[in-house]
């Protein structure tokens, strides 16, 4: 427990000074772009992000897994099969991108270059997820703290620099913002890479058992493309997400562009700061998926129950605090953004959306490391379909309008966080009620 916990310290405290970075850059963004532009930002975002998700394969995850379970003479052969496995799928992805992306009709509202930006992205991410992956398995948490500070703060200093400096109309300026991302990456990219060898090299001069290929890319396939899967999913969802809520607007009536602002002002100023304390939760995340891939694997039961319930309790001591900040200090949180009346009450009604998310995240982890992503999958599934309904349905209401969508978002929220724990707690044997233990065999 003791290398859980000073892992987890280690990473919240750089995740907290990541994420005053990162509230610096929306910040940065909110001043520059506009509400309109901050809304145009965020709705391409996703669509990034769901090729970058394509890019990793989500290596990190299944990489991680594989070097908690199995021993460290087994590392450097699954090391050499994981670079060949990317090496072939990243350039089936960057092939795939380069021929469908200049005829995908999203990124037609906005500057050339972000296509090709796009498709720089890829081999970076691609081969980054290795070297995540392996120092997430031997809980090197200190050179993932670097990393993820590494990355905001460079791309800060960018934006900062960039936009003091010159300016720009809205299209460039989103390109220069979505480069600074790319930069950030390039530099993270630099730095664990250069980890990574120095690392690779002193495996190699360990003595090591061969592993096959086919039984590496077996071991890694069955996690990655349910997870991969899971991601994909999640990135469509969230892809779409901004149309749903645009049409259902467009249909209670409000113009075009005033809906667009109102999808900017609850994701870049409310999201923005609702999510911010998120850092734990994605903190306990990294730490979590080897810590219980591991247990899991040695059939550890009593850890397995004793990690989830101090998660639980840890995740509830500081949720529900700040949501109660965010419900009590909206309007001068928002206002450090914009001054729009709006965005305070986007945030305070998102206070369930938030506090059930800080949850879901190290919840699934602990289904990563279980083995049930594909119970994770079926979840957000179920889930997103009963959300994405009552998000359309109550947001076409001329009296609910942005109010209905985020009832809609509350509802997937809590709805998610149930499946997931109810199924986690059959697998490690703990009563969803009072959170007692009762005979239970993995």
């Amino acid at each position: 427990m003791n290398t859980f916990f000073k892992g987890t310290l280690l990473l919240v405290i750089a995740a907290f000074i990541g994420e005053c970075v990162e509230f610096l850059i929306n910040l940065v963004l909110a001043k520059e772009l506009g509400g309109h532009g901050m809304g145009l930002y965020m709705t391409i975002l996703p669509s990034i992000f769901l090729l970058i998700i394509l890019a990793s394969l989500e290596l990190p995850v299944s990489i991680s897994k594989f070097v908690a379970e199995k021993e460290e003479k087994y590392h450097y052969s699954m090391l050499k099969h994981a670079m060949v496995l990317t090496l072939v799928f990243s350039a089936i992805v960057l092939s795939l991108a380069m021929v469908t992306l200049p005829y995908i009709p999203v990124f037609d509202d906005y500057h050339p270059l972000v296509r090709w930006i796009v498709i720089v992205l890829i081999p970076i991410i691609s081969f980054t997820s290795i070297a995540r992956g392996y120092f997430m398995g031997i809980q090197s948490m200190g050179r993932i703290a670097f990393a993820n500070f590494l990355r905001k703060a460079v791309q800060l200093i960018l934006l900062v620099f960039v936009f003091q400096l010159l300016e720009f109309k809205i299209q460039t300026s989103i390109l220069i913002a979505l480069c600074t991302l790319v930069a950030s990456d390039l530099i993270v990219f630099g730095y664990l890479g250069y980890e990574y060898i120095i690392q690779y090299n002193k495996l190699k001069r360990k003595p090591a058992s061969y592993l096959s290929g086919r039984a590496v890319r077996q071991n890694l396939l069955a996690v990655s493309l349910p997870t991969t899967g899971m991601r994909i999913f999640h990135a469509i969802s969230h892809a779409v997400q901004p149309f749903l809520i645009k049409a259902a607007l467009l249909k209670a009536g409000l113009p075009a562009a005033i809906a667009t602002e109102h999808f900017g002002l609850m994701s870049g100023v409310a999201l923005t700061i609702g999510f911010f304390p998120a850092f734990i939760a994605h903190s306990l995340l990294i730490v979590l998926i080897p810590t219980v891939s591991e247990s899991y694997a040695k059939r550890d039961i009593n850890k397995l129950q004793t990690l989830l319930q101090q998660v639980m309790k840890l995740t509830f001591l500081y949720g529900v605090p700040v949501c109660i900040v965010f419900y009590y200090f909206a309007e001068p949180l928002t206002h450090i953004f914009f001054e729009s009346t709006a965005a305070t009450a986007y945030l305070q009604m998102l206070w369930p959306y938030f506090l059930f998310h800080f949850f879901l995240i190290p919840m699934q982890a602990y289904l990563i490391g279980l083995g049930l992503v594909k119970d994770a999958f079926i979840h957000n599934v179920w889930s997103t379909v009963i959300s994405f309904l009552i998000m359309f349905v109550l947001g076409s209401i001329q009296t609910l309008q942005m109010e209905g969508i985020i009832i809609g978002m509350n509802m997937g929220a809590v709805l998610l966080a149930l499946l997931h724990y109810v199924t986690i707690c059959r697998k490690v044997g703990i009563s969803a009620l009072g959170m007692k233990t009762v005979k239970h065999v993995l």
